[in-house]
């Protein structure tokens, strides 16, 4: 039995393979889609391996890729595999458990502004920076605490910070932090400007712990809406929109676009809709991808097609119900699809390119406890089939883009691979 420190990022390393509850589907075609008619055919070439902990990547201008790593560096890398060294200018990074340096995405007007945005967990005023902490002192060392107590920790602040990359891509300038409070994995422009921002379950905040409670969580919704997982909308410099979803109630914080979440590492827009796209971890099963819309309520810590984790129990027991024990629940919206037992998904990119035109809206998502790239075919909303890509290599893969050249890009363990044709 692992310690309970590694419960929380067991999804992200393995499968869960005692895994024995098997939830009904609320629909046909929400998970178990069958194998698309014909299987994809593609190469893989390697653009550069020996990356450290890659986490999330950007295209420049230039045909070079922007890069972070998640123990605190960004970098360039170029087409032909050359790695840039860390860009100098980059906030301190706090280094602990699934916390760390993340996404990092260009502004629409980049080439003329040069600005990034980019999520990152910081370290409390004093302490010495950069450094990379146990598991232990951000899990289990906090929710074994009384809620009072965990809220007087000062951990860190997860953040989005804004800067302005030199022309020479070697240094952040005018570095700024834009927005502070509970969201640090995945940014998405909208259409409008505007900015999507995921975050993580922030359960030493309110009284739960890593994967939900034994218990119904519906007496005060005010505090799911601004302590489960979240996504966010503000604008490009950090403001309100005026259309936010809760700007009329004052206990919800004006940012929150919608709840409900464990942990999203991965969001897209649709490129026919419009609409958010996103994945979410489950506990122990329970993965998802769903459609965000704005005030919408998403389930955790309450509904949830995964269990807590096995190891985290007492006696032998297995399956303990999340929140409520329901999977569905009125007020609560259905996941487009979801996977018992975990893939760990991280990572989504809806395919835009000219490369493959027989990949045309499909949605591409990373798996890490699964190692492998899943492709989902859409009809609509609804999958209608499931592709499991590149099991043969045996690596984690974070992250998934299609660049201006219409190849699919993708990490796996410590490379940058792109798909081509054939």
């Amino acid at each position: 039995m692992p310690p309970l420190s590694l419960v929380a990022v067991l999804s992200s390393f393995t499968v869960e393979a005692q895994q024995t509850r098997e939830p009904a589907p609320a629909f046909r075609s929400q998970t178990e889609a069958p194998p698309p008619a014909e299987r994809s055919r593609f190469s893989v070439e390697t653009v550069v391996e020996r990356l450290a902990s890659p986490w999330a990547l950007a295209f420049l201008p230039n045909g070079d890729f922007l890069i972070t790593e998640s123990r605190g560096t960004m970098r360039t890398v170029s087409p032909d595999g050359i790695v840039s060294a860390p860009i100098e200018g980059v906030p301190a990074v706090k280094v602990v458990a699934a916390q760390g340096l993340h996404d990092v995405v260009l502004d629409p007007d980049f080439e003329s502004n040069r600005l990034i945005y980019f999520t990152y967990f910081a370290p409390p005023e004093g302490e010495e920076p950069r450094a990379v902490w146990p598991v232990d002192h951000f899990y289990t060392e906090v929710w074994t605490k009384p809620l009072a107590e965990r809220r007087l920790m000062d951990l860190g602040t997860e953040t989005i910070g804004r800067a302005r990359l030199s022309s020479n891509a070697r240094t952040l300038e005018d570095v700024e932090v834009l927005y502070e409070g509970r969201v640090e994995r995945r940014i998405v422009f909208a259409a409008d400007g505007t900015m999507y921002v995921t975050g993580a379950d922030a359960f030493r905040f309110y009284e739960t712990d890593l994967d939900g409670v034994e218990h119904d969580f519906t007496d005060n919704p005010d505090v799911r809406r601004n302590f489960s997982g979240r996504v966010i909308r503000i604008t490009s410099d950090g403001k309100l929109p005026a259309d936010n979803p809760w700007l009329h109630r004052a206990t919800v914080a004006g940012e929150t676009f919608a709840h409900g979440f464990k942990d999203s590492e991965g969001g897209a827009i649709h490129p026919e809709t419009g609409e958010l796209w996103v994945i979410d971890h489950g506990p122990q099963g329970g993965d998802e991808v769903n459609i965000v819309r704005p005030g919408r309520d998403y389930g955790w810590p309450n509904v949830s097609y995964g269990v807590q984790y096995d190891a985290r129990q007492t006696g032998g027991r297995t399956n303990v119900p999340v929140g409520n024990g329901r999977t569905s629940m009125p007020g609560v919206e259905e996941p487009v699809y979801f996977w018992v037992p975990s893939i760990a998904p991280s990572g989504m990119a809806f395919y835009t390119g000219d490369l493959f035109p027989e990949w045309q809206g499909n949605l591409f998502i990373g798996a890490m406890a699964g190692q492998h790239l899943v492709r989902l075919v859409l009809d609509g909303s609804i999958v209608v089939a499931e592709e499991r890509l590149l099991e043969e290599l045996e690596r984690r893969i974070r992250e998934v883009k299609v660049g201006p050249d219409g190849a699919v890009y993708l990490f796996a363990g410590d490379s940058l691979l792109r798909l081509v044709p054939e």
